[in-house]
């Protein structure tokens, strides 16, 4: 029969018409991203023991972590930075943290207009000559 194709077509079509719309009108109405969804990157710098495992574990090298020893020969961060023009996405940092101090957000608009401006400081503390000359004075 001769226009086969054809009927299978439209019979696709009309049932996709009636069926819900999935587009969503972003940026008017925001999406409902998933619970475990890989946005940016948030530090608390309170938990972060500055181990480096992060630094590790990120296949394209993008962490760097500025840090020293306190009297107690515990490390203090004092710079975390993500270059994250580079950043794939892959929650290895996340994952490798054995703190819980890096987690994703839901925040995943990342639109900047310089490339300078993706080079996120997630936290900069204060050098450790700074904080000596403050626990002098």
């Amino acid at each position: 029969m001769y226009g086969q194709g054809l009927l299978k077509g439209l019979s696709i079509s009309i049932r996709h018409f009636f069926k819900k719309k999935v587009t969503e009108m972003y940026p008017e109405q925001k999406p409902n991203l998933p619970k475990r969804s890989r946005g940016w990157f948030e530090l608390t710098p309170d938990k972060c023991t500055a181990c480096g495992l992060c630094v590790n574990a990120c296949p394209n090298g993008i962490i760097s972590i500025e840090s020293y020893k306190d009297e107690n020969n515990k490390r203090k961060l004092v710079q975390y930075r993500m270059l994250m023009e580079s950043c794939i996405f892959c929650g290895f940092c996340v994952e490798a943290c054995p703190q819980d101090a890096l987690y994703n957000t839901q925040a995943f608009e990342q639109t900047v207009f310089f490339r300078e401006d993706l080079n996120r400081i997630l936290y900069k503390g204060e050098p450790q000559s700074v904080q000596a000359e403050r626990s002098e004075a």
